[in-house]
Formats: structure tokens, sequence, C-alpha cells
């Protein structure tokens, strides 16, 4: 993403790899790949379902993208988003630049805090993570190690040689050669007001999912609280990306219209369409037509009625 690509509409998909297979998130893929109105794809980072029985097929989503990034030509991706405690920040921006290199300069990294351990008791992907072993740690604690991996992350990507003594990581005389071909932007993904500032701190792109997770006036709200961030820091909010992602309901398209254009009265000009499994034919060709095109139709007839 360029400086002059910040503030203008842009859609993509997401397929969650859950209850699905290989070949078909590929079909899916090279499909969108030739559809020029969607212009970035993302799958997900967890190692079980979160919803139905959580001892589903689900495909790992770092290797799964090194994949489509080899069999796909266009579309920028990403993982939507990675869990910082699962993999090393290092570890990350060596995978991150391998993947951008196999995708020829067309990754996006993605990550958030991940699992955090509650009072009110385990999440789903707090749940994941003790059944894989992952440390999990109070929010706090994963906003803070949060943004050490971001700073990792930015550091390996453009210094010869890194050097880093934080709270949780540590690095002595790490490198990340050969590096991307470009410095990939960073989503950083999550709602809470803690992780906002993280964001104005280190993102390129903020994402915050739509419901049920949250509500518009939820991401409303956000989208503010993240321009006091900023200002905090003397950081242009401009500089930021406001992205937001949302199931698209195969039988209710205008549903799903109806919601996106709400996001994008509400500062989100990156929309991801999360296609819910299993993946039926067409289902790119299909988010086009009955999404994206009918959106973008009507905000132009709304500017030129302005």
């Amino acid at each position: 993403m360029t400086v002059e690509d910040r503030g203008r509409l842009s859609f993509g998909i997401k397929t969650t790899p859950a209850y699905t297979t290989w070949n078909d998130v590929l079909r899916v893929w090279q499909e969108a790949d030739a559809i020029p109105e969607i212009e970035h794809a993302w799958v997900w980072d967890h190692m079980v379902p979160l919803f139905a029985r959580k001892d589903g097929p689900v495909l790992e989503g770092w290797t799964l993208l090194s994949a489509l990034a080899a069999r796909t030509e266009r579309l920028g991706l990403g993982v939507l988003v990675s869990g910082a405690p699962v993999r090393p920040p290092a570890v990350l921006a060596k995978m991150a630049a391998t993947v951008d290199h196999i995708a020829g300069g067309r990754l996006t990294v993605g990550i958030g805090a991940g699992g955090t351990r509650l009072a009110s008791g385990p999440t789903p992907a707090a749940a994941e993570y003790e059944a894989f072993g992952i440390d999990l740690h109070a929010p706090a604690d994963a906003v803070a190690r949060l943004g050490e991996a971001c700073a990792i992350l930015r550091r390996l990507w453009t210094e010869d040689e890194v050097d880093f003594s934080g709270r949780f990581y540590e690095l002595k005389g790490a490198t990340c050669f050969p590096r991307p071909v470009r410095r990939p932007p960073l989503v950083i993904g999550g709602a809470g007001r803690r992780t906002l500032r993280v964001v104005a701190e280190h993102a390129d792109i903020w994402n915050i999912s739509g419901p049920p997770h949250n509500s518009v006036d939820v991401v409303r709200d956000r989208n503010r609280v993240l321009d006091e961030h900023c200002a905090a820091i003397g950081r242009d909010p401009a500089e930021i990306t406001r992205s937001v992602q949302t199931h698209a309901v195969y039988d209710d398209p205008a549903a799903t219209r109806a919601l996106v254009l709400e996001f994008v009265e509400a500062g989100a000009t990156h929309i991801v369409l999360s296609l819910r499994p299993p993946y039926p034919e067409g289902a790119a060709r299909w988010a086009a037509d009955e999404i994206i095109n009918p959106v973008r139709e009507q905000l132009g007839e709304t500017a030129r009625a302005v």
C-alpha cells in the first residue's frame, strides 16, 4: 500500500480455512485473482474452528498463505490477523519476508494481541491457546507484547542487524535477509482502547471486526479514539487506513450491502468481505456482483447527488 492508496475505497475477501479444503480455498482465490474489483484476499490464524465443533478441520494460516501466494498473481494478500503470542516476532518477520518474495511484494502483515486471560473466563481464542500450549497473558501485558512485536517486525525488515531488549522479547544480532521485496504494510487488528494506542504508534492499516463482535456505533467510536491517540503522539490520523471485516451473507446480499455502506459512512475505506465456508461455485464473482459493484454504484450516485 502506498501513501496514495490511503483513503481510497478498496474491497477484499476473507476465506476462513475451516470446514473446507485446500482445493476449494484455491478455487476461490484464483477466481478472485481474475476479478479486478477484488483487490486483496485474506486467511485467518487459528488452529481450531472458533465455530461449530472444535475438532473440525482447519488449515494453518501462514503455510496456506504461502501456497496461495505461489498460485496467484495480482491479489494483495495476508493473514487477518496473526496472534502475536503464537510465533516469536523475529520468526514471524522471517516467515513474512519469505512469503513476500513468493508473492512478488504483495504481502500485508496482520497482527493482533491474540488470546488473553480474562477474569470472566477463557474466550474461544484463549481456550485454543491453552490447548496448544501457547502462553496466555493478561490484556495489558498482551497489548504491551504486541507493541514490542510490531517494533521488532519493522526493524528487522529495515535494519541490517537488530539488538532488542524489551519486557517480553530480546534479540541479539538478529538479521532478516533477504529482506521483503518491499517493507510490508502492517495491519493491526483489535477494538480495545489500549490496542488502539499500539495502532497509532505502528500501524499502516487498522482492522476491526463488525457484527456480531462490534456494532457500527462501536466502529465509529473506536475510529474516533484512534484519532485521539494519533493526536496525542503527533501522528497524522490520515496515515492509517481504516479497515472493517464483515460476513457476506449469501442469501441476503442487500443486508450486507447496507452494512458495508454504514461502515464506509463511519470512516472505513478498506472493506473485507468474509465468505462463509463451504464456498459455493462462483463465490468471488458473487461478492463482486452482489456486494462490491452495487456499493460502488450507490456511493457514486450519492457523490453525484451531492
